[in-house]
C-alpha cells in the first residue's frame, strides 16, 4: 500500500524524540511518499514552512514520525529508497556569508558557470534515540539520522537497528548532489519528494547501519573521532563478510584490507561518518 505525507506542518518535525506521536502508522512492506522543504524549512527561496513547535523544531525539516506495526526495539528496519526527486532550485553555503544558488533541471545542476550531474538522495533517514527527551537532528547515530551518505540514491536499501517499539522513522534533508565529506557543511540543499518502502528484517541483527547498493555493500561507522568511526565501519564490514561471503576473523580482515574501500561520508555534523564499501566484483 502507498501512503502520502504532504508538505504540511502537521506532517513535519525538526527534532528527534521517542515521545513524538506518529503522524502515520503503516504495515511492514508499505510505501510512503513524502514531500519535504529543504533543511531550512524553505519550499522556495522566499517561502518557508512554519514548524509546529518553533522552540523544539530547530533542526532539519523531517517527514514523520512513521510508526511501523509490529516493529520492536532490537529488530532491523529496511528502508528501500524507491524514488528521490529534487525541486527546481537548490542552495549551498560556505560559512555564514557565502551562498551559491543552483538551477536544477533535467538531472543537471548549474551554478558558477559550471554544470554537474545530479544524484539526489535524502540526507536524513532514521529513528530517535531510545533515551527520552529532545534530540538534535544534526549528529548521525547508530539508528540513522543525518548520515549524509551520497550513495543512498534511488534503488538502494538502508538497514537500521531499531531503537524503539514502532520504529518511529523520519526522513528529509533532500540533497540534489554532494561530494563525500560534505566539506562546506552543506550539499545542494533542495526541497524534495521521495518514495520509501519500510519493512522489517527479523533475520538480520545490527549494531550500526549498513546499506545495499547496486553491486556493493556499505557498512557505516559514526564517532566524534574519525579513526574510531573508521574502525566501527571496518568491524561492521568484517561481520558482513561473514554473513555474505562465509569468511570470518583474520581471513575476513585480510580480504577487507585488500578489497574494501573506506570513504569519509561527512566531517561536518559533530559526529564523523565513515563508510566501508565492498563491491560484488572485488573477489572472484
Amino acid at each position: 500500500m502507498l501512503h502520502e505525507l504532504p508538505r504540511e506542518p502537521w506532517a513535519l518535525h525538526g527534532h528527534f524524540s521517542r515521545d513524538l506521536e506518529p503522524v502515520l502508522t503503516i504495515d511492514p512492506g508499505d510505501s510512503v511518499r513524502i514531500s519535504v522543504p529543504n533543511h531550512a524549512w524553505e519550499v522556495e527561496p522566499d517561502e518557508r514552512v512554519q514548524p509546529r513547535s518553533p522552540d523544539l523544531d530547530t533542526g532539519h525539516a523531517l517527514a514523520g514520525p512513521i510508526e511501523v506495526r509490529g516493529a520492536r526495539a532490537g529488530q532491523t528496519l529496511a528502508v528501500r529508497i524507491e524514488e528521490v526527486r529534487p525541486a527546481h532550485w537548490g542552495v549551498t553555503f560556505a560559512g555564514d556569508d557565502h551562498t551559491v544558488s543552483w538551477d536544477l533541471a533535467a538531472g543537471i545542476g548549474r551554478a558558477l558557470d559550471r554544470e554537474l550531474d545530479l544524484a539526489p538522495f535524502l540526507g536524513v533517514m532514521g529513528m530517535p534515540p531510545p533515551e527520552p527527551g529532545v534530540h538534535s537532528t544534526i549528529p548521525p547515530r547508530r539508528w540513522g539520522g543525518n548520515l549524509d551518505c551520497k550513495e543512498l540514491v534511488a534503488g538502494t536499501t538502508l538497514y537500521l537497528p531499531i531503537p524503539v517499539d514502532g520504529a518511529l522513522f523520519s526522513a528529509g534533508d533532500g540533497h540534489a548532489a554532494q561530494g563525500d565529506g560534505e566539506v562546506s557543511g552543506t550539499a545542494i540543499e533542495t526541497p524534495t519528494q521521495a518514495r520509501l518502502t519500510l519493512d522489517l528484517r527479523e533475520d538480520l541483527s545490527l549494531e550500526w547501519p549498513i546499506a545495499r547498493l547496486d553491486g556493493a555493500w556499505l557498512t557505516f561507522g559514526l564517532d566524534e573521532h574519525l579513526g574510531r568511526a573508521a574502525k566501527i565501519a571496518v568491524d561492521g564490514m568484517v561481520a558482513l563478510m561473514g554473513r555474505e561471503l562465509g569468511v570470518t576473523g583474520g581471513d575476513a580482515l585480510v580480504l577487507a584490507s585488500v578489497g574494501v574501500d573506506l570513504h569519509v561520508t561527512q566531517v561536518v555534523n559533530g559526529t564523523m561518518g565513515v563508510h566501508a564499501e565492498l563491491r560484488d566484483n572485488a573477489f572472484r
